[in-house]
């Protein structure tokens, strides 16, 4: 690098060069712009239900007839097992953490192509968009939590059989598995879709897929025999078991098991980030 180029560069804060290393990641940028940030998470949170009639009681009414879907469908005409938990309960509690985890992978695997137009003309660090929509995710999985706490103290107060306990305290891990999981996931299928659009067509039907895996719907403990080893390979059961056990008191899984959770979704995250941070270099020439 010439004299002169280094005089230049010094006149500024911050050079965009074309081509970074793989760990050139510049986390620190997305400190210094956390206000776009917040801004990005507003609009998604207003913006969404902006032009409709009941506007964000949509996020109170969605939990509440998808589990009653499934109280009639799993509960009463296939009559699956809930572990003796009162079977709208039990499916509540997955489908409460099921969609938050659901909804952050969807949203971001759509991060480049959804805002290619915005991306070619202004210059921000792209992983803002990503944690935009997680944040603004985890508003929503609080709203359909309250509707799960209100619903759980309603049914203690009928005498049902759930016992919250002290293992309600590990619903920051809870949180940060979810958000780790739907972002590194996300992020990946995102970088892949700037090459091959037809990914994109299969990340609903793979996250449809993905809740079958995933005792949402069934407990862990009414999976034997050679399909076990598949379900406690999947990263959201821990999530799904002990938050049954934490506010319900039920569960046929150790919340040892969340150490694994917490590994799997560290490594999704890196290579995701990674993979990321590579494509952004020149995502404008493919996508």
């Amino acid at each position: 690098m010439t004299t002169e180029m280094k005089l230049t560069e010094e006149n500024w804060s911050l050079v965009i060069r074309p081509q970074r290393a793989w760990w050139d990641l510049r986390l620190g940028e997305l400190w210094r712009y956390r206000d776009l940030v917040w801004l990005f998470v507003w609009r998604d949170f207003v913006a969404y239900y902006k032009q409709t009639i009941l506007g964000p009681l949509w996020y109170l009414i969605q939990p509440i007839l998808t589990t009653g879907v499934f109280t009639i469908i799993f509960g009463n005409i296939a009559q699956l097992s809930t572990d003796g938990l009162p079977p709208f309960l039990f499916y509540l509690a997955g489908n409460t953490v099921w969609t938050y985890f659901s909804a952050s992978l969807t949203s971001t695997s759509s991060t480049f192509t959804s805002n290619a137009g915005l991306f070619g003309k202004v210059y921000f660090p792209r992983l803002v968009i990503p944690l935009s929509i997680v944040f603004s995710q985890i508003i929503s999985f609080g709203l359909r939590f309250l509707v799960f706490l209100g619903f759980l103290i309603y049914f203690m107060a009928s005498g049902s059989d759930v016992y919250p306990n002290w293992w309600i305290l590990l619903m920051p891990i809870h949180i940060v598995i979810m958000a780790g999981l739907g972002l590194g996931m996300g992020i990946i299928v995102s970088s892949l879709t700037t090459k091959y659009r037809d990914l994109q067509q299969l990340v609903g039907f793979g996250a449809q897929l993905l809740m079958y895996a995933t005792p949402v719907i069934y407990p862990l403990s009414s999976i034997t025999g050679g399909w076990r080893w598949l379900i406690l390979a999947n990263p959201m059961t821990p999530v799904v078991e002990t938050f049954r056990l934490a506010f319900l008191g039920t569960s046929a899984m150790s919340p040892a098991y969340l150490l694994y959770s917490l590994a799997f979704t560290f490594l999704v995250l890196l290579i995701g980030v990674l993979i990321f941070n590579r494509v952004e270099n020149n995502f404008m020439d493919t996508v």
